[in-house]
């Protein structure tokens, strides 16, 4: 040991310098490598490993090489193995950044704790005073219009007299009647309740009173629990599109539900059903006591909602979810260069500033502007860029199937992003897909789960034969008919092929084998939506019955097993018809019992008091009358008259005769 010593001592100081420094900087870099590779998950292991093992045992190598090269004074030796040593260091270094670069960006997609805001709305110009009435979601699972709301209450010593509500529209109904002062909401209120008739022009009929924000545990994530299940197994991912007006994704709970896709996909055989569900979907909110209504309210209480309502609708779990940010399409499809669609020519063309856009497809841009940022595009089959991908994923109103229209060219947006992406090859085209992703898509999807997507990409770049196969569906629905809003029922024979398909997909159902076939060569082939053309059993409306028989009512609430009241009216009307009837235009599974009033034939009242135009019909009456008596005295005058000429030219002739 001591002769080393000496011999190191003799040894040249510029060669120990570098000597020192290259262990010194290799053992750093190499530490910080191993980082970044650990950070990899499950992709490629056993070559991680060897990697580790070879750059570990060069270490070793260069430390007893390198020292006996300088001990030994074979300076060209020492040089090279030196060299070699430091050049490895940036490579290490490098290879680490990117790895960790994608790593952190990935990890910005789930969100353990995200910010939650509650706003405590008034009419406009309106303000909370004590005597104040506040409305406020009774559910304690809705974070921002109850449990923000009550820690607002607390913060601002707010003594106010608060009433429940099991919804948001009614409660919003309120505030617009008067019948409370205030109410708490999330502060996407703007456009989360824009697209309810009622509050269209919300944003400017309002004002924000207080306003409350808490960075909390994403409670979305509570609802999902699949620890250790890689997405090299057959999963369900719910994507759910956030109508934002700014780049980036403000993860909170509420946001717009008019975009809900749910998406199967089965890594064995790459295959993906995609099921679109129209907004206007009538189903029972599972966050609201399974009430009845559109399923695009259910966002308003947030993802855990959406998704229990959609398990409940199809009878399958949902392993993954996905917030899309609307604004960050825009950067995606730019960072694919775009995507190519066939735009679907519409059924109306658009009319703004005076001018008609025949032949194109023209909507909003991505920040909803129209006028000079209105996107137009041709149509038929084209490259279409961010702004025009979005816009024709968002057009409805020139279409005349709407929002199934839109769910249609949705499907193929995707459809298209998804050919793009498995065809990137280039790292700076990745890193900026990857950039686009990260700030606009919330997922409860852990990084590890996403990086063992690798073998699955891997397999199809390897493999030019195996390719992604898409299976679109549709739901074929008609107009329910409600007389309080738009809504949409669907066919529960489309809804079970579509659940079948997904199921067979999850290898939760075996396929049923099809060993014959038919085909015509004069026909084009396309590929067959799932659920269309299915129709079925119709939920039934309440009818209008006033105007008609009692008979008949009688009949109806037997056949649907309603109970009927009938309250006997004193009316004008025919006996047994019907006048008034509690409820109609609403689902006739939603109610138990109708009473209904109807006619018992009888005069009217004398303390009735008629309405102005039967008091006008009285008095018309009466002057027919009067008139009839005038006439009638008339007639009787002039016949009494006509006797006494008669009686006169009588005596006049008898006269003459005597005096002859």
């Amino acid at each position: 040991m001591k002769t080393l010593r000496k011999k190191l001592k003799k040894a040249s100081k510029v060669q120990r310098f570098f000597y020192n420094l290259a262990l010194f900087l290799y053992l750093v870099c190499f530490g910080y490598f191993i980082y970044g590779l650990f950070h990899l998950g499950k992709i490629e292991l056993f070559i991680r490993v060897i990697i580790i093992a070879f750059f570990g045992l060069w270490f070793f190598i260069y430390f007893l090489s390198g020292l006996i090269s300088m001990l030994s004074k074979r300076i060209k030796t020492f040089v090279v193995f030196t060299l070699f040593t430091l050049l490895l260091c940036p490579l290490f270094v490098v290879s680490s950044f990117y790895i960790n670069k994608i790593y952190d960006a990935l990890s910005v997609m789930n969100r353990e704790t995200v910010t939650y805001t509650t706003n405590l709305i008034t009419m406009k110009d309106g303000k909370i005073s004590k005597n104040s009435v506040i409305g406020m979601i009774k559910s304690t699972e809705d974070v921002e219009g109850n449990l923000l709301a009550k820690k607002l209450i607390e913060k601002e010593k707010l003594k106010n007299t608060i009433e429940y509500y099991d919804e948001y529209p009614k409660m919003l109904q309120d505030l617009y009647n008067g019948e409370i002062d205030g109410c708490f909401v999330s502060k996407n209120y703007p456009i989360l309740f824009s697209n309810n008739e009622d509050f269209a022009n919300i944003e400017n009929e309002v004002s924000v009173a207080y306003e409350y924000s808490e960075d909390m545990k994403n409670v979305d994530n509570k609802i999902i629990k699949n620890p250790g299940k890689d997405l090299t197994e057959p999963f369900t991912l719910l994507l759910m599109g956030v109508d934002s007006e700014v780049d980036g994704l403000k993860a909170n709970q509420a946001f717009n539900g008019d975009t809900l896709m749910m998406i199967t996909f089965n890594p064995k055989t790459l295959n993906a059903t995609m099921f679109s569900i129209p907004r206007d979907t009538w189903v029972p909110i599972a966050c609201n006591n399974n009430r009845e209504n559109k399923i695009n309210s259910s966002a308003a209480y947030g993802s855990s909602c959406v998704i229990k309502t959609i398990q409940n609708l199809t009878g399958i779990n949902i392993d993954y979810y996905a917030k899309i940010n609307f604004k960050g399409v825009v950067d995606l499809v730019n960072a694919l260069g775009g995507v190519t669609v066939e735009v679907e020519k519409p059924d109306y063309w658009y009319i703004g500033d005076g001018k008609t856009y025949t032949n194109k497809v023209c909507e909003q841009d991505s920040s909803r502007r129209f006028g000079k940022d209105l996107v137009c595009m041709n149509l038929g089959l084209q490259t279409l860029n961010g702004e025009q991908a979005l816009a024709y994923s968002r057009c409805r109103h020139l279409y005349a199937m709407s929002d199934i229209a839109r769910n249609q060219h949705q499907q193929q947006i995707i459809e298209a992003m998804a050919s793009k992406i498995k065809d990137l090859r280039s790292v700076s085209d990745f890193e900026k897909v990857l950039n686009a992703v990260s700030k606009n898509i919330e997922t409860n999807i852990t990084t590890n789960q996403m990086f063992s997507l690798y073998n699955v990409a891997k397999n199809m770049i390897v493999d030019d034969t195996k390719t992604l196969s898409i299976q679109k569906t549709y739901l074929s629905y008609y107009n329910l008919g409600l007389s309080f809003t738009s809504a949409l029922g669907y066919y529960k024979e489309s809804l079970d092929a579509i659940v079948k398909a997904m199921k067979i997909n999850l290898e939760l159902e075996k396929p049923t084998i099809v060993k014959t076939f038919d085909i015509s060569y004069s026909e084009n082939y396309t590929t067959p939506l799932i659920g269309y053309g299915i129709s079925g059993t119709r939920k039934q409306v309440v009818p209008n019955y006033v105007g008609t028989d009692s008979t008949s009512v009688s009949n109806w609430c037997r056949d649907n097993g309603i109970t009927c009241y009938f309250n006997s009216t004193d009316s004008s009307l025919p006996t047994g018809q019907i006048i008034t009837q509690s409820v109609s235009g609403v689902l006739v599974d939603s109610i138990s019992s109708i009473t209904f009033s109807i006619s018992n034939g009888s005069e009217i009242k004398n303390d009735y008091t008629p309405t102005k135009e039967e008091k006008k019909e009285i008095v018309s009456n009466e002057e027919e009358e009067k008139k009839e008596v005038v006439n009638n005295s008339e007639d009787t005058h002039n016949t009494d008259n006509n006797k006494d000429k008669e009686e006169n030219n009588d005596n006049s002739s008898e006269e003459e005769k005597t005096e002859e």
